[in-house]
């Protein structure tokens, strides 16, 4: 739910924003263009979802359709962290199921990728089968609707650390005189 990690590590996924058409015919010259921001692990990726969403959503596919761009977007403000809602659709062995969920990380690609560890984690499901279907910041406090988000916004929160060892001051690390193995 929450991440322990700092973005030190390139993320898992990437975000894209891609770009396609129906191929321009003598019946329709200029045809629809519809843009779709994607998260995907890579470029290749990425073009295969959207074409699998864009058969989903409308009469095209690869065959009879265009890219016409596909760019790479990155986050805003990649240091400070943000509250993410994400409105998702995923299949289960049992059915289709509709969700929102909420996450606390420092990027869109990151929630994304808490995301997906979550699904994976409480309800075993592989990243085919879980659709995105929208990414918002949920900027103001009252707009959070989960108990175990509302629990961090707390006002002067606080984690004790009921165990700490303190390292002795004085003590030496190194001994400067060689150890003695008889007694």
């Amino acid at each position: 739910m929450f991440s322990t990690h700092t973005d030190v590590t390139p993320a898992r996924f990437s975000e894209y924003q891609i770009i396609g058409r129906h191929l321009p015919s003598e019946a329709n010259p200029a045809p629809k263009i519809y843009r779709m921001r994607i998260f995907a692990p890579n470029e290749v990726v990425a073009k295969s979802r959207f074409w699998y969403f864009l058969g989903k959503l409308r009469k095209i596919k690869k065959a009879n359709g265009e890219i016409v761009s596909v760019n790479q977007i990155h986050e805003k403000r990649p240091q400070k962290v943000k509250n993410f809602g994400i409105w998702i659709r995923y299949d289960s062995r049992s059915g289709t199921h509709n969700m929102y969920k909420e996450y606390r990380e420092m990027s869109r690609v990151a929630a994304v990728d808490a995301l997906y560890q979550d699904m994976a984690a409480r309800h075993r499901s592989r990243f085919r089968s879980v659709q995105i279907l929208k990414v918002v910041e949920v900027e103001k406090t009252d707009d959070i609707r989960r108990p175990y988000m509302k629990q961090i916004l707390v006002k002067n929160l606080k984690f004790p650390l009921p165990h700490r060892v303190n390292k002795k001051a004085g003590k030496k690390i190194f001994s400067a005189t060689r150890p003695s193995t008889f007694y």
